[in-house]
């Protein structure tokens, strides 16, 4: 690792608020909505998560960096996110599975990210104003033009990100998880059934956790029509996470629309959020979003309380469902009642806004693919 040297840095939120700290990635100025996660581990998997695409994430973690950076890691083939806010950061790791620092990978992948940040204040504020645009940029000369800047930058309401981080052409997943990603719990695939995965954003982890089920995975772009999708023959459909607004991403609705009734479908995330556009709910923006690995979710039917890793700034009314869609509302996030999960049995749709395939620490959430697995199967 080269040796550093103090470079100033800033955040200018589109409020007027500023932040400065240090520079630890590469030099510029970028611009996104500054979000934040109370996860203590993953930061890596956070950076290349693509449902980070156009946001700043502030890490609330005292100090990052200590186990570096490996490929076996990644959610995606790049760093997503616009941007990394840290209150401490260690260049140099110590971990056996490091292949890189955190300093020099967000430098290698262009990525403007501070340290010094006093995350704690930060997050407070974004708490009462909620999440908001603002400019990281190592540039101090005109600070106005930081904050013009954020403010010319809008809203993420209104934006289908999806189609910008999606894949340009379908391809077959093969990977599975590593020993150490792996869980032990499953008794042995059986019965291959055939997923295909609408790319929204898709982390490689749901594509892992489906070939760890005995799954043949195909990944196809996030506008493939629902007819196209048949003509594959899958056994089943997986709507994957993704950013951004999920009403805009009208290509998305309509498939699932073609797709219900005729598939096995199942929505994680933006994709839980685009299958309750489609039975005809209404979603909102979220005041500054859930993003953690610790969101308590209590599963209706059975009464169990799940420990759920989320992301994500939108979310469905549950209100908003018409009455004869066929749809029950099966879970809810306990720290604020938003709707985390619905399912629509005459369709064979299950639907989780959680991420079932994250598993920092506790598993609970992980049956939500053996139940999806289930259905694929009694459609062979």
């Amino acid at each position: 690792m080269k040796r550093e040297t103090a470079r100033p840095g800033i955040l200018a939120l589109s409020d007027g608020t500023l932040f400065r700290g240090e520079a630890i990635g590469a030099s510029g100025t970028r611009v996104g909505e500054v979000v934040f996660t109370t996860s203590h581990s993953g930061y890596q998997e956070v950076l290349s998560d693509p449902s980070y695409a156009d946001q700043i994430v502030t890490m609330t973690v005292s100090e990052i960096g200590n186990v570096g950076v490996n490929r076996e890691d990644l959610e995606s083939d790049r760093i997503q996110a616009s941007g990394m806010l840290v209150r401490s950061s260690l260049p140099t790791p110590s971990n056996w599975r490091a292949e890189e620092g955190l300093h020099d990978y967000l430098e290698r992948e262009g990525v403007v990210a501070l340290s010094g940040i006093d995350t704690r204040a930060l997050v407070l504020h974004i708490r009462e104003t909620g999440a908001q645009m603002g400019t990281i940029s190592t540039d101090l000369s005109d600070v106005n033009g930081l904050l013009g800047k954020a403010r010319d930058a809008g809203s993420m309401v209104g934006r289908d990100l999806a189609r910008t981080v999606t894949t340009k052409a379908g391809y077959r997943f093969f990977e599975p998880p590593s020993a150490l990603q792996g869980l032990s719990d499953l008794g042995g695939a059986t019965r291959p059934v055939k997923v295909l995965v609408y790319d929204f954003g898709v982390k490689k982890s749901i594509l892992r956790r489906l070939v760890e089920r005995g799954a043949e995975v195909h990944v196809v772009p996030a506008t493939t029509s629902a007819a196209d999708a048949l003509a594959a023959r899958p056994h089943g459909v997986l709507f994957s996470n993704g950013p951004g607004d999920p009403e805009p991403c009208t290509y998305a609705i309509e498939a699932a629309r073609g797709l219900m009734g005729k598939t096995p479908l199942m929505g994680i995330c933006l994709g839980h959020q685009i299958l309750g556009l489609a039975y005809g709910a209404r979603t909102f923006k979220l005041k500054f979003g859930h993003r953690g690995s610790n969101q308590p979710v209590r599963h209706e039917p059975s009464g169990k309380v799940l420990i759920t890793s989320q992301n994500h700034g939108f979310a469905i009314d549950p209100a908003s469902f018409p009455a004869n869609s066929g749809v029950e509302l099966t879970e809810y996030n306990l720290n604020d009642g938003t709707l985390a999960g619905f399912e629509a049995k005459r369709d064979r749709v299950l639907a989780v806004q959680y991420h079932p395939e994250a598993s920092p620490g506790p598993h609970d959430a992980s049956d939500a693919f053996g139940r999806f697995i289930e259905l694929c199967r009694s459609v062979i």
